[in-house]
């Protein structure tokens, strides 16, 4: 993941404080909210790092034909990934 849990968590107060404030959402609750927040933001981010790890795994299976016709690693990453992006409608 590219952001720390802790800088997430901040990122989540910051957005519920600026939403509280602008009178977009009211809570009874307020860590309740946070924290639903947090989660969110964390399963949104990792996303990127789970469609990496999938990336790897598609292209290890195809690594001697890739050889063979002597594609770039790198290239082919960022297309397989464009496509798992497209797969699971994420924007990345």
């Amino acid at each position: 993941m590219i952001f720390s849990r802790d800088y997430i968590g901040y990122l989540a107060r910051r957005t519920v404080k600026h939403l509280l404030d602008a009178k977009l959402i009211t809570a009874s609750d307020l860590k309740v909210v946070e924290a639903r927040v947090t989660a969110g933001l964390i399963e949104e981010i990792s996303l990127e790092d789970r469609i990496n790890d999938e990336v790897r795994v598609i292209l290890e299976a195809y690594s001697d034909e890739m050889r063979k016709t002597g594609a770039q690693y790198a290239e082919m990453f960022k297309k397989v990934k464009t496509e798992l992006a497209k797969k699971y409608k994420a924007v990345l």
